[in-house]
């Protein structure tokens, strides 16, 4: 059977330890991670937490409703084994109006598909050699990676996150209009608590005037690297800083890790500029769920 708990409700351990042996295990399911980001969240249980369903939601107009927090790549259904996972979606459309989250690229479903959308994020497969990996960089990469070397740029590992923040949100965050400060307090405290858990790491790069000009935060999630925010100087991309900082990074995690995941976009500009470090799609499906009433669809929409 399955049941809805309020994150207060949960039984915290039984939960975090469905997360740790899942087979669908990512570090965006587990409830420090989630308290940090999340207005509020809940999780639909299986049995004894067999397998768990988190999901955040808000309220508008006495409405309650499933949205994609900001600095969450995945959530979905986790389990210990392969349940059916359709009934967690007729469990959660049956409680909430409006759903829209992404779901965990090893989820899978075969009923309720007009709910579904197909989206992709882009991974390198780490499994090879560096020198491998660089040799699949297209054209226009290795022609950065050379500038980067001529402009003698550096790189900083553990730098102070407030200052990464700083510029991602004169960047970035000026064409990403949604973002509020308290999303950028959440990220700033995310950012300080995966450093302390050892699972998060800020790479920096400087110019030789040492001006910060590109910079990501990574998130160590057993053998997968998962790039979760980035930003570069925008108005000084000249130099090949991006291409450098991605580049940083694949040589640092390459022999201890097996996946790096650009975090990934749907948007062909995006999807295209990480495919051209030798990346390829992965699959994962986004619910989309729209039963409001008419005048409030036509507002949401």
């Amino acid at each position: 059977m399955i049941t809805y708990f309020e994150r207060d409700n949960l039984d915290i351990e039984k939960y975090n330890y469905c997360i740790e042996n899942a087979i669908q295990y990512n570090i965006f399911g587990y409830s420090w991670y989630l308290d940090i980001v999340c207005e509020q969240w809940g999780a639909y249980v299986l049995n004894d937490y067999e397998a768990v369903m988190p999901v955040p939601w808000r309220k508008k107009m006495f409405i309650k409703y499933v949205y994609p927090p900001l600095w969450i790549i995945q959530l979905g259904i986790y389990s210990k084994q392969i349940e059916d996972e359709n009934e967690f979606l007729i469990e959660v459309f049956d409680d909430f109006r409006f759903v829209e989250l992404r779901m965990n690229v090893k989820n899978s479903f075969s009923m309720l598909n007009k709910f579904q959308k197909e989206k992709q994020l882009q991974v390198i497969s780490l499994k090879k050699d560096y020198e491998t990996i660089k040799g699949g960089y297209n054209r226009n990469r290795k022609r950065e990676l050379k500038k980067s070397l001529e402009a003698d740029l550096t790189e900083h590992w553990g730098d102070n996150p407030s200052r990464f923040i700083k510029l991602f949100k004169h960047n970035v965050g000026k064409k990403v209009h949604k973002i509020k400060e308290s999303d950028y307090q959440n990220l700033h405290t995310l950012m300080q608590v995966c450093i302390e858990k050892k699972v998060g790491e800020l790479l920096t790069i400087y110019d030789k005037k040492g001006n910060l000009v590109s910079g990501a935060f990574f998130l160590k999630q057993r053998n997968r690297i998962t790039e979760l925010v980035c930003s570069s100087d925008f108005k000084n991309r000249k130099n090949g800083a991006n291409t450098f900082m991605n580049d940083r990074a694949v040589y640092r995690y390459e022999k201890n890790y097996d996946v790096f995941d650009f975090g990934g976009s749907s948007m062909r500009n995006i999807a295209k500029y990480y495919k051209s470090f030798g990346a390829k799609d992965e699959n994962y499906v986004q619910l989309a769920y729209n039963n409001l009433p008419k005048l409030l669809k036509l507002i949401k929409r």
